[in-house]
C-alpha cells in the first residue's frame, strides 16, 4: 500500500486540484445538488487558498487524491445560525471548506481519512473546535461529516453564487474535542 498523508498544496498542484474540483462539481450535478454549480469554487479561489497556505492536498503515494481548504478564523457565514445553535461560540475553530476526492480514488473512504488528518493537524496546533457545512442535497458530505463525529447544529447561509436564496442554505455541523 502507498503512503497516504496530507501536505500544504503548492501552486504546482493547482491543475490537479482544479481537475478534482471539476469532478466534484459534475458529481454534485449528477446527484441533483445545486451546490458548486455556478462556477464556485473557481481557480482564483483555490489559488488564493494555496497562497494563504490554507489549501491542503491528500497524497496517496505521489498522486494528489484530494483537496480541502482548512481555515482557522472566524467565518462570517457562521455568525448567524438558524434552527439551532453552536455548542462552543467563544473559542477558535477550524473550518473545512472545498473538500473533494478524485474520482480515481473513489470508494476508498479517503474523505474520512482526509478529514481526520485535517482535524489532527488543527488539534496539534491548539484548535479543538471544528465546523463544516453542506447543502441539504449533498448526502455524501452529510455522511462524511456525521461519520467523522460532527453534530448537526442548524442551518446557515453562505455567500457563494447561487440561483436563489435557498440554494445558499447549508446544514451546519460542529465537532468539539
Amino acid at each position: 500500500m502507498s503512503s497516504t498523508f496530507i501536505r500544504h498544496a503548492q501552486l504546482a498542484d493547482l491543475d490537479q486540484i482544479m481537475t478534482i474540483i471539476h469532478q466534484a462539481q459534475a458529481m454534485l450535478k449528477a446527484d441533483g445538488s445545486p451546490q458548486w454549480q455556478n462556477g464556485y469554487p473557481d481557480e482564483e479561489t483555490l489559488k488564493n487558498d494555496v497562497m494563504a497556505q490554507q489549501c491542503f492536498v491528500l497524497m496517496v503515494g505521489q498522486k494528489v487524491a484530494g483537496t480541502a481548504t482548512l481555515i482557522v478564523a472566524d467565518d462570517p457565514n457562521y455568525r448567524e445560525i438558524f434552527n439551532g445553535e453552536w455548542k462552543v461560540n467563544d473559542q477558535p475553530y477550524a473550518t473545512i471548506h472545498r473538500i473533494a476526492i478524485s474520482k480515481d480514488f473513489g470508494g476508498q473512504h479517503l474523505g474520512k481519512l482526509f478529514v481526520s488528518n485535517l482535524i489532527s493537524h488543527s488539534y496539534q496546533n491548539g484548535v479543538h473546535n471544528f465546523r463544516i457545512d453542506t447543502h441539504q442535497l449533498n448526502q455524501r458530505m452529510q455522511h462524511l461529516a456525521e461519520s467523522s463525529g460532527y453534530i448537526h447544529r442548524g442551518k446557515i447561509y453562505v455567500s457563494e453564487p447561487a440561483d436563489n436564496h435557498e440554494d445558499n442554505a447549508r446544514l451546519a455541523y460542529e465537532l468539539n474535542l
